[in-house]
């Protein structure tokens, strides 16, 4: 009976995990091919890496904090084990206030505890052009409820691509010709820096 049980928990921890990846655009894979989306690449990283897990596309483009929250319940499917977030973009493109986009993440955060699913936070870091308290007040709120959630925080999302040392040649490279959202070479930059930030979180999966 203890050899059956402890192969009957083996193979339970065998199963693919779900991590559902919650966020705008950058996440969606806006102006991009199927394949080169940051969830696929995200999920081929993950699977060249012999992770057994299941990357859900929750991306919908021009989300705001507010417009995940209005649809993080029916998100949270029962299968969803996990949860990478990343909105806040379109708050910054938008110029909301800080403590408006802090109360939505920090509910869409509540509905995450309340089932029990860790969460890797990916910041969005704003632009100086709204002065130096708005970029201390939005940059603050990640780093913030990742403490008071317990959640991963990872760097933020562009932050591959703005830290190159030529910014001009970033942008010509790695970003597609809107100027904000990165195209295929500059997603497989930021999936080589999120992949290990991934790992860390499916190693919080019960």
């Amino acid at each position: 009976m203890l050899s059956l049980s402890v192969l009957a928990a083996g193979a339970a921890r065998a199963e693919p995990v779900t991590v559902v990846a919650f966020g705008d655009s950058l996440t969606a894979g806006y102006g991009l091919p199927t394949d080169d989306g940051f969830v696929p690449q995200l999920q081929a990283w993950l699977t060249g890496h012999a992770a057994e897990v299941t990357v859900i596309n929750a991306g919908v483009s021009g989300d705001t904090t507010a417009g995940g929250l209005a649809r993080i319940d029916w998100t949270l499917t029962p299968e969803v084990d996990a949860m990478i977030l990343t909105l806040g973009g379109n708050d910054l493109l938008r110029g909301l206030q800080p403590e408006d986009a802090r109360a939505n993440l920090d509910a869409i955060l509540d509905r995450t505890d309340e089932r029990g699913i860790p969460v890797l936070i990916v910041p969005m870091s704003a632009p100086g052009n709204y002065g130096p308290d708005y970029k201390a007040a939005f940059d603050a709120i990640y780093p913030d409820l990742a403490a008071e959630h317990g959640a991963l925080l990872a760097p933020p999302f562009l932050q591959p691509i703005l830290s190159l040392d030529d910014r001009a040649q970033a942008m010509a490279e790695y970003v597609q010709t809107d100027g904000l959202h990165p195209n295929a070479q500059g997603v497989a930059l930021i999936v080589e820096a999120l992949g290990p930030e991934v790992l860390s979180l499916l190693e919080r999966v019960e």
